[in-house]
């Protein structure tokens, strides 16, 4: 049994109560994240930190990758695009902590795009309907087969880290966030639950419980004020 937290967007008070009442509810649960720790909110810098300190594994999410490629690659067009996409929260959540930006750009960037776990298949955005006619037809037995194919994809509106069209269905359940949601949504037919829920258009921040394949428990904590209001 594992927890899976959606969308987290620099919402650093309102990802600690949720933390917080999955352990109430699930003591010493695996706690992991669908990515987008950064960007929106008020507190990128405390949200990693804090992810970092509860051994939270996360995957990493598009906004994470274009806060790496802006400050090492900054010529990429994954750097550009940050630009217009929540980048000015970020860097002023950096302004004191400028030494450990490094450090945190290092662990985003070494963390796998997916974790195939007993439980789920965990990563951002999902595996598109895309790759259908690309992957052989003995994929599902064999998802590791996906790492390569899927790098080399980074920047295509399908990718891992960007598509928000139809997700294919792997042969077990995908955990991702990204397309944002108003509540927690399951698709039966792709074997996907969406989990972003919008936490930084002041809707909630939510967690599903997972086994086996199996959603056994939705929690969710309300935005809260202070990680969204202006400085």
């Amino acid at each position: 049994m594992i927890a899976v937290i959606g969308d987290i967007h620099g919402c650093y008070y309102t990802l600690t109560e949720l933390v917080e009442k999955i352990n109430d509810k699930y003591p010493s649960i695996k706690i992991y994240s669908v990515g987008d720790l950064v960007d929106r909110g008020n507190f990128s810098y405390e949200v990693i930190e804090f992810v970092k300190s509860q051994n939270i594994r996360f995957t990493p999410g598009n906004h994470d990758y274009m806060f790496c490629y802006f400050i090492r690659q900054s010529g990429s067009q994954m750097a550009n695009v940050w630009l217009y996409n929540g980048y000015e929260k970020t860097l002023a959540s950096y302004n004191r902590h400028n030494d450990e930006v490094s450090a945190h750009l290092d662990l985003i960037m070494q963390v796998p795009l997916f974790l195939n776990l007993k439980d789920c298949f965990i990563s951002h955005a999902g595996i598109s309907k895309y790759y259908e006619s690309i992957l052989p037809e003995y994929f599902q037995s064999d998802l590791s087969i996906l790492g390569n194919i899927i790098r080399n994809d980074l920047e295509k509106s399908e990718s891992i880290l960007w598509t928000r069209g139809e997700l294919l269905n792997i042969g077990k359940l995908q955990v991702v966030g990204h397309t944002r949601r108003e509540k927690v949504e399951f698709k039966k037919k792709n074997n996907v639950v969406y989990i972003d829920t919008s936490v930084y258009l002041m809707n909630k921040l939510s967690a599903v419980i997972i086994e086996d394949n199996n959603i056994l428990d939705i929690l969710s904590v309300a935005t809260k004020a202070e990680d969204m209001k202006n400085s």
